[in-house]
């Protein structure tokens, strides 16, 4: 939220089959911003499949003091009152570093959320449009976040299968009301869960074998997070935490929307994130200069615990969360990477191989793959070593604005 950014509170009314009267009211203060990130925790409270996120997380996100993306991003908020009902919510992005990169005058649109009634739905998007037409923007498309790394999609297939941690889950008349609105598929995102085998896979084993020794690679032994965040100025290298934000940004450069990250924003990240991984779950290949070449991000599955704790820390959300990092039975990938000089050599099977020996050990039986943009063949053809099950897609939309 800038200084300057105005509250837009009016009464919007829609004719069709029937008049409803609106309150559209821009968020403006942080007790407005607290109510916004809480509208999905009693839109899905009955909802099994709905994971909350953490409170303090989409706190940090949407503060202009608190997240760096806001360097190159401006942002606006919307509620959706009947009454004094919340009945829906949107986010609205303006990011600069996209429009330059990619050169689409686009607006994006997030962390949208609404009751099944086109007028709610209508007069929310109206808002978005509206800015973006104020910016001389030609299109809205989303949902997405401020970068890469925040939620992103619409579901539209697999609305009974559970959410993570890492992803949105909606209803299904979600995808149909930004149809009915001249929202259009631009791209969409699959998900796959993956069943974890007793023992590892024979061809993988081999092949991840061979790279270590053709390449000169190894496995990274770590023993404590200080030894990740610690820069190897003996070596002339950052610390490995850097270095996987830096592989992240040359590999991902290419994908959908993606922006380079800036160090403000990997320090952000880092801080963020490091303190919850667990060690054993993040392989790290390096070479024999102790160069990072490929890496992976994978977590035992916080689903369960998230909407135990419904999305809070304290008092004792920790504790659910705590328990899910020790005893689960599904884990989630999140990020895998590899150098572009590495790839389609094998790496990625040394990744995969010591990731399945940990599940195995763990007990963890089923993973979840996460988003992956649909035209990707080069990761969903990893999963043919292994028995899938393609069971989510999301999707973001695209409307181009009249003049």
């Amino acid at each position: 939220m800038t200084d300057d950014d105005a509250t837009h509170d009016y009464k919007t009314t829609l004719e069709g089959a029937f008049s409803v009267d609106l309150l559209i009211k821009e968020v403006t203060t942080l007790r407005e911003l607290r109510t916004f990130i809480r509208v999905p925790n009693k839109l899905y409270r009955n909802n099994p499949y709905w994971v909350p996120t953490l409170f303090m997380d989409d706190y940090q996100t949407f503060r202009r003091d608190k997240n760096p993306a806001f360097d190159y991003c401006d942002a606006r908020y919307w509620l959706a009152y009947r009454g004094r009902e919340i009945v829906g919510r949107i986010a609205a992005i303006y990011n600069r570093a996209h429009i330059e990169k990619w050169r689409q005058p686009y607006m994006r649109f997030g962390w949208v959320d609404f009751v099944d009634d086109p007028a709610v739905s209508a007069a929310l998007f109206a808002q978005v449009e509206a800015w973006a037409r104020e910016k001389g923007l030609s299109a809205v498309h989303g949902p997405l976040g401020f970068t890469d790394l925040d939620r992103e999609g619409m579901l539209v297939e697999g609305f009974e299968e559970l959410g993570t941690m890492a992803t949105f889950y909606n209803y299904p008349y979600y995808p149909v009301h930004l149809e009915r609105l001249g929202y259009v598929k631009d791209v969409d995102w699959m998900e796959y869960e993956m069943a974890v085998t007793p023992e590892p896979n024979a061809t993988i084993a081999r092949i991840a074998d061979l790279a270590k020794r053709r390449y000169g690679l190894r496995l990274l032994q770590v023993r404590d997070k200080k030894e990740l965040l610690r820069p190897r100025v003996e070596k002339g290298l950052p610390s490995y935490a850097h270095e996987v934000f830096d592989v992240l940004n040359d590999e991902y450069e290419h994908l959908y929307g993606v922006v380079p990250l800036t160090e403000r924003q990997i320090d952000y990240y880092i801080k963020l994130y490091f303190g919850l991984i667990s060690l054993d779950f993040v392989p790290l290949v390096v070479d024999e200069n102790d160069r990072l070449v490929a890496f992976g991000i994978t977590m035992p599955s916080l689903s369960k615990a998230l909407q135990k704790a419904d999305g809070r820390l304290f008092p004792f959300g920790f504790i659910h969360l705590l328990r899910a990092l020790r005893n689960e039975d599904r884990a989630d990938a999140y990020l895998v990477a590899v150098r572009s000089e590495y790839q389609g050599k094998g790496v990625n099977a040394i990744l995969m191989d010591a990731i399945h020996r940990l599940y195995a050990q763990r007990g963890i039986r089923k993973v979840e793959s996460n988003p992956e943009l649909e035209t990707n063949q080069n990761v969903q053809g990893q999963w043919k070593y292994y028995e899938t099950r393609q069971h989510k897609r999301r999707r973001c939309f695209v409307k181009r604005l009249e003049a």
